[in-house]
């Protein structure tokens, strides 16, 4: 039978098995999907089949240029090492393309006849993914393996099967007959799935101890290094790492590393957009003439952006230079780069001083900022207006894309590329920051410093297990004033949600935590119509926020899993919550940072045993 035509829809990113022009469409994502989802490497399903998104560089682009429009954030392209960021391709009545896909996993199985093999074999006619000898759906295989490194390949069955037999692997090789799997149906675990073959040599073997993190180990099989979203044309090199056997819609089968920047002055007016492409070259000049001749042979003698604006352009980009010259790694750059934005929430940006095109303006609240000493909160802003640009930067197989090392990232492409599939979205927020002096008291009671050295610990086990390589081990942010502050956003969002009318989903955080930072931006950055309605910036005037801090503190006193969620030793997926559950403070994914661990609302409140380990705890007596 043939499968219905796929819907189309106006605000998505299309899926195409190769070029437009030879291939139909076969589904279609959101744009903010290709990001975060269904980005390079990743397996999507659409109806009964099954592909894998290609990547950036093959011989035909796998994105049309046309149809991904480019979008600029200097300082994130800085600290990516790119000139820009491109849109995923949008479907309108006018595209010609989309996003482009390959079959993945090629292996299917006939429910009909039992057989098991890769598509092609079952002669399917053009366009259609079914046996050419049932007239029945193919259904792709259930199982593929991957190893740390992001490679991705077929599960292999006929080595799997034969592994009963002497020298396992080199019979499987001999092996002439047909695969065939079928479902006993006695269970829905992997027993009761039964692989077998026509050769006769070897007995019938379910799909049983598949996943043991040595299965493929024991029987000689390594990562072969293979990139099935590259395509055919990239070598194959041997990668030697162990495999591991996933299901096809694992969640651990692809993660984004993704990496995000507000647009601030002064790179937020989009006045130096015309010049993303020629700011490596500019850096290199220090004299204005210079800088001066080079525009003019650049832009024949007519630059977009005044010279002396140019010049104020490159003086703010020496600037931060200078403030991460002692250590130019990834991770150093990019919290410079919250540092700067932090600077920026608390000296603010009026908007009356800059034009329309500014997409940055934070501003003090108009009332008494001093009704909000009591509780151990200062320095309340506005964000009226806001973009964040998300950028992926690569992709994880098998480990925390957050407490990976670069090692670990696969890149998007086969070679460096000038730009990176990104999202922006505009909002709105509120800022807010905790008193420098009551917060360096608190966080020297020895109290607060056993909590965060158990979930501290649980953590660190928890990235050694996934690292595999203890060298490679990166350090849990676990600290006092991070733990708070992760807390008090995520109360804060649900008691805007209630009080508000935004949506949880629909409001996001931002941690600023270090040694010269205690600050927090809840924000509106969706692409829908709660973005900028004026809602959450009427919540950060100081009367309203000092009852929203009240009200949400006391709400996060009680929670009803309670006494057990307040008193348990360790909570969450390896235990790296303490009193955090889904009934009090934990949010939807694309709310938290941090997917939902270091939380622990007992700082925020205390305990009944010790109320004073609570940031909070004098709020609790007013």
């Amino acid at each position: 039978m043939t499968p219905p035509p796929a819907r189309r829809q106006r605000t998505g990113a299309y899926g195409a098995a190769a070029p437009a022009h030879n291939f139909p469409r076969r589904g279609a994502v959101r744009r903010a999907q290709v990001i975060t989802t269904y980005g390079v490497g990743s397996l999507i399903a659409v109806d009964h089949e099954s592909f894998i998104v290609s990547g950036l560089d093959e011989a035909e682009q796998s994105w049309n240029r046309d149809e991904s429009p480019r979008i600029h954030e200097r300082r994130l392209a800085r600290v990516l090492e790119v000139d820009s960021f491109r849109l995923p391709p949008a479907s309108d009545d006018t595209s010609k393309d989309g996003l482009r896909v390959r079959r993945f996993p090629l292996m299917h199985f006939c429910p009909e006849c039992n057989d098991l093999q890769r598509h092609r074999d079952f002669n399917p006619p053009a366009g259609r993914s079914v046996c050419g000898t049932c007239e029945v759906d193919l259904v792709p295989s259930r199982f593929v393996v991957a190893c740390e490194a992001g490679h991705l390949g077929e599960f292999p069955y006929r080595q799997w099967l034969h592994r009963s037999t002497d020298r396992g692997a080199a019979r499987a090789a001999q092996c002439g007959g047909k695969l065939k799997m079928r479902t006993s149906g006695r269970t829905s675990s992997l027993r009761s799935i039964l692989v077998s073959c026509t050769c006769g040599q070897v007995p019938e073997v379910s799909m049983e101890g598949s996943f043991r993190r040595n299965a493929l180990k024991d029987l000689g099989l390594r990562c072969q290094g293979t990139q099935p979203w590259l395509g055919a044309s990239v070598p194959v090199q041997g990668c030697g790492l162990a495999l591991r056997t996933l299901q096809r819609g694992s969640s651990a089968l692809w993660q984004p590393v993704l990496k995000s920047a507000l647009s601030i002055p002064p790179w937020s007016d989009g006045r130096s957009d015309p010049l993303a492409e020629h700011w490596a070259a500019l850096r290199e000049y220090d004299a204005r003439e210079q800088v001066e001749i080079y525009l003019k042979g650049a832009f024949g003698g007519n630059c977009p952006v005044p010279l002396d604006e140019v010049m104020a352009l490159l003086d703010a980009e020496r600037e931060e230079d200078l403030d991460g010259e002692s250590d130019r790694t990834f991770d150093h750059r990019y919290l410079a780069l919250r540092n700067k934005e932090y600077e920026r929430l608390r000296a603010g940006n009026e908007e009356s001083d800059h034009s329309h095109d500014e997409q940055f303006v934070c501003e003090a609240p108009l009332g008494d900022r001093s009704v909000l000493d009591p509780l151990g909160v200062t320095g309340p802003m506005q964000v009226k207006k806001l973009r964040e640009v998300r950028a992926l930067k690569a992709f994880t197989r098998l480990v925390d894309a957050e407490s990976t090392t670069d090692s670990k990232e696969m890149p998007l492409s086969e070679r460096p590329l000038r730009w990176l599939p990104a999202m922006e979205v505009r909002g709105e927020g509120v800022f807010l920051r905790l008193d420098e002096d009551r917060l360096a008291a608190w966080e020297k009671s020895v109290a607060v410093a056993a909590r965060i050295e158990r979930m501290r610990t649980a953590h660190q086990r928890v990235l050694a297990q996934r690292a595999g390589d203890p060298s490679r081990v990166v350090p849990s942010p676990a600290t006092p004033r991070m733990v708070l502050l992760h807390t008090l956003a995520h109360i804060l969002i649900n008691e805007w949600s209630l009080e508000a009318g935004y949506p949880a989903a629909a409001l996001r955080e931002r941690l600023y935590a270090a040694d010269d930072m205690a600050g927090v931006l809840v924000y509106t950055a969706t692409s829908d119509s709660a973005g900028s309605l004026g809602g959450l910036v009427a919540q950060g005037e100081p009367a309203t926020l000092g009852r929203t801090l009240r009200s949400a503190v006391r709400r996060a006193e009680w929670c009803s899993s309670d006494p057990l969620c307040m008193e348990t030793e360790a909570s969450g997926a390896g235990g790296i919550n303490l009193a955090a559950c889904h009934a009090c403070v934990m949010l939807p994914e694309t709310s938290c940072e941090h997917n939902n661990i270091l939380l622990d609302r007992a700082l925020l409140v205390g305990t009944p045993h010790d109320p004073r380990l609570g940031y909070f705890e004098g709020v609790l007596r007013q």
